[in-house]
């Protein structure tokens, strides 16, 4: 039976470059750096894990992913530093439940920065 979601997270090619990504560009701290920099797991302030993953193919192969939604206080101010940093905003939409923008990280996943609407 699940009772839960432990951690979600991307595959990446090049691991130190993503962890560079996550920290640089969307200020995430690594809470565990996996040995031989083979990935990092990120601990959210509302109890979830995020996780990069760069097994060299040994674990399973790399396929860029979609569908992670990381949540922002103020939406227009996260989309500002981001395009502050020269990273492209590859879509901006609102939805009747949020407000959401994406970018792509390095190894060409996709990134979603989502701002909930309060009912």
């Amino acid at each position: 039976m699940i009772t839960g979601m432990d951690l979600s997270g991307y595959m990446v090619k090049d691991a130190p470059r993503a962890i560079a990504f996550y920290r640089d560009v969307l200020g995430l701290e690594p809470t565990r750096i996996y040995p031989e920099n083979r990935g990092a797991e990120y601990d959210l302030a509302d109890g979830t894990t995020f996780g990069l993953w760069g097994g060299g193919g040994k674990v399973m192969p790399f396929q860029p992913s979609n569908g992670i939604l990381f949540s922002v206080d103020d939406l227009d101010e996260a989309v500002g530093a981001i395009k502050a940093r020269g990273i492209p905003i590859v879509m901006e939409s609102e939805t009747p439940n949020c407000f959401i923008a994406a970018i792509e990280d390095t190894e060409g996943n996709s990134v979603f920065l989502h701002k909930r609407k309060v009912p």
